[in-house]
Order: C-alpha cells, then sequence, then structure tokens
C-alpha cells in the first residue's frame, strides 16, 4: 500500500473526522452475488425474455405484478444463500470502530452489510433491500410508508414456482390489505428520502473527510452525486477500491487521492488493520 496512504488512514484514525464508505456491485460479487446483467439475470415470461432493465421497471411491473414479485423472490433467494465476505465484515467493524465518526452507502439491495453487522441507522441503502416490500398503492388511498419484511414463508423460492392465492395474500399489505411492490429502486424511478434517503445521504456526503469508494462502476446517479460533494470538500480524501477502472478512480487521483487496484475483500481488511493501529 502506498505509504502516503498509509499515512492519511493512521492519521484519520486519531482524528475527530468523519468517514464514509460507498459500496457498489463488486464487494458483492465477492460473494458470489452476480450482478444480474448477464445471462442469469434474464426472465422468460410466456415466450419473451426480459432483461433486468426491463424487469426492474414500474412498468413493467404495473403490466406483470407477478412475474416481477417471482423474479425479485428468486433474487432474494440467490441474495439469501450468499455470505457476507471479508469486505463487509471490515466494514462492519469500520463503524464500531468510528461510532457517529462513520457512514455507509450502499447502492447494493442484497442486505449482506447487515448481516456482517452494520446497523440500519447508519447503513443508506440508497436502493433499497430486496428483502422488504411497501404498500404499492400509498399515493392513491390511505395507507402509509412503512416498509415491510418479505414474509419469510417466500424463502427458497425457484424460478418454475408458481404464485399461489396464499402467496399472493403473503405480498399484501398489513395494513391496508392492497398490493405491495418489492422495496427497490427501479430503472425508472427516482431518488426520494423516505424510501431511499436521498436528502440525508447528501448530507452525509457534505461532511464526509475520508471517502472510501469499494466495487462501484459510477453507472447510477446517486454514487456519482456523492463522491462529488465529498470532493468539493477541499480536504476531503477519497480512495477508490476496485479491481477494474472507473470513474471514481480519476476522481480521487484529480483531487490527490488514492487509489487500489484490489477487491474490497483484500483491501478492506488491510484498511482496517491501518485504523486500528
Amino acid at each position: 500500500m502506498d505509504q502516503a496512504l498509509v499515512k492519511v488512514l493512521q492519521d484519520f484514525a486519531g482524528s475527530s473526522k468523519h468517514i464514509s464508505v460507498l459500496t457498489g456491485a463488486g464487494i458483492s460479487a465477492e460473494s458470489g452475488i452476480p450482478t444480474f446483467r448477464g445471462p442469469e439475470g434474464y426472465w422468460t415470461v410466456g415466450s419473451e425474455k426480459y432483461q433486468p432493465q426491463e424487469m426492474a421497471t414500474h412498468k413493467m411491473f404495473t403490466k406483470q405484478p407477478h412475474e416481477v414479485w417471482k423474479w425479485y423472490l428468486c433474487r432474494m433467494e440467490v441474495c439469501r444463500k450468499a455470505e457476507p465476505n471479508a469486505g463487509h465484515y471490515a466494514i462492519a467493524e469500520m463503524e464500531k470502530l468510528f461510532g457517529d465518526r462513520f457512514g455507509l452507502i450502499t447502492q447494493n439491495v442484497d442486505n449482506l452489510h447487515l448481516r456482517a453487522g452494520n446497523s440500519p441507522e447508519r447503513t443508506f441503502q440508497i436502493h433499497g433491500n430486496v428483502f422488504h416490500m411497501r404498500c404499492c398503492a400509498a399515493d392513491i388511498r390511505e395507507c402509509d410508508e412503512t416498509i415491510y419484511p418479505v414474509p419469510e414463508a417466500l424463502q427458497g423460492w425457484s424460478e418454475d414456482r408458481e404464485l399461489t392465492a396464499d402467496d399472493k395474500k403473503l405480498l399484501t399489505c398489513p395494513k391496508c390489505g392492497g398490493p405491495t411492490r418489492p422495496h427497490v429502486l427501479w430503472f425508472d424511478e427516482v431518488y426520494n428520502e423516505p424510501f431511499y434517503r436521498m436528502t440525508s445521504t447528501l448530507a452525509l456526503a457534505r461532511k464526509t473527510d475520508l471517502l472510501i469508494v469499494v466495487g462501484t462502476s459510477g453507472m447510477t446517479n446517486m454514487p456519482n452525486k456523492v463522491a462529488f460533494e465529498v470532493s468539493r470538500n477541499h480536504r476531503a480524501v477519497i480512495v477508490d477500491v476496485n479491481i477494474e477502472k472507473n470513474p471514481f478512480a480519476a476522481l480521487a487521483e484529480r483531487s490527490g487521492g488514492f487509489t487500489i487496484t484490489e477487491p474490497g475483500g483484500t483491501a478492506l481488511p488491510a484498511i482496517l488493520t491501518l485504523f486500528k493501529g
């Protein structure tokens, strides 16, 4: 590791400054979770094959709600079988070490950070969580914005399983009895505060002194906004951890930060060791 970076990390640990960690699909890929942009993400409805970018939309949910639910229940099963890796556990230890000086911003909906030990309060799940659902019509009838766990009875879902009447009943809002939707941000939707903590995420970015970006490609809007807000603080340091080139690495280098071309599962435990001294 660059000795200048070693000094920055060691000095940070002894300061009162704030650290944020921003994670993307790369850290989950180390746990065996595919990005669903490849063949494993395709879904067949009748004779038609749909790509993830078509399935993960409000438009598709409006047309084929049960097919979208089945696709997400399969995704949930993939995520449930995966285990947090060393990178996830290192980030959880960072939260324990820094407490209120720490914030985690994740694009991942797989729940692995929470399973590793990060707290829901300090984990900004900006794309939601595949293990949760919410009323999908709160804006057109008297209901609220409560987020519910997907019932355990729907675990173990397989691609060839059909939704029964009992399954569909489980996927209704406990308060109003209306239909629910997966608690995830779809491609044709926008970030907001009630569901995806947009405002509070950007507020966190503005007070960040050290940003560690892990396994993020920069293909979605909010992570780029986070990095931009951090970069506006001229004293802030950005450290990009990624095995591939990406916009965050370029931003880190332009702003006097650092890049680590290693998997998160290798780099993050090493960073944690330096923090602990």
